[in-house]
């Protein structure tokens, strides 16, 4: 879901009709794309989730749980199964949605999803939302470019992420195509590229500061089994 090549088909790219996503969008719905891999899903996720969906006036926000992010270590990846679980317990009320789509329609990377489901739900408007965090680094995405070119892109700020993220390649690049905070509401209807920022109240969870938490702590050296000889 993270990062996608030019012009590469995936499996069902060509035969929309033929998706079984577990969701249906109707032509004129405004709809946020929020893709990553939850590993885990925190109370962090969600907030950026309902901060796009109130400040872009979204009918519904697809939690896009990735099968494996590229840049990030299958080690250290919890199952989808477990992840998906986790997202379901945050997205609360129905117009959030938790989907395993891109593992359904065969999609590693960010621009495949875009471009399977813009063709599998013609006239849904849709945005793809992230985290301050993630535009900071989002040049490290494969086909970035492209990516700000099939949607319009939301991005809601995170803690430690404000300086780095609107200094980024990205946010540099596409500077004259930042849509002002106050215009929000339009963003959906607004043909890419466009983007905005969303300031707002930080919310400080963070997945790596998760799973550090439950990472088993190294035995101390009072801890060690028998010694041979012992």
């Amino acid at each position: 879901m993270w990062f996608a090549g030019p012009a590469r088909r995936v499996p069902e790219a060509g035969r929309p009709g033929a998706l079984r996503l577990g969701f249906d969008l109707k032509p004129g719905m405004r709809v946020g794309l929020y893709g990553g891999s939850f590993n885990p899903a925190h109370e962090g996720h969600a907030h950026v989730a309902e901060t796009a969906r109130v400040r872009l006036g979204l009918d519904r926000v697809i939690w896009l749980v990735s099968p494996q992010n590229p840049l990030k270590s299958r080690h250290e990846t919890a199952s989808l199964a477990q992840r998906l679980a986790g997202a379901r317990r945050l997205a609360r009320g129905p117009s959030m949605i938790v989907s395993d789509a891109e593992t359904r329609i065969g999609a590693q990377y960010t621009l495949d999803t875009l471009r399977v489901l813009k063709k599998r739900f013609p006239g849904v408007k849709f945005v793809w939302i992230m985290g301050a965090d993630s535009l900071a680094s989002f040049h490290r995405w494969r086909g970035w470019t492209q990516i700000m070119r099939e949607a319009p892109v939301a991005v809601v700020s995170r803690p430690w992420a404000g300086l780095k993220s609107r200094t980024s390649p990205a946010a540099r690049r596409f500077a004259h195509m930042r849509v002002p905070s106050s215009q929000a509401l339009g963003l959906a209807d607004a043909g890419a590229p466009a983007w905005v920022y969303l300031r707002g109240p930080l919310n400080f969870a963070s997945s790596t500061a998760l799973r550090a938490r439950l990472r088993p702590s190294p035995p101390s050296a009072g801890d060690a089994g028998p010694r041979q000889g012992s």
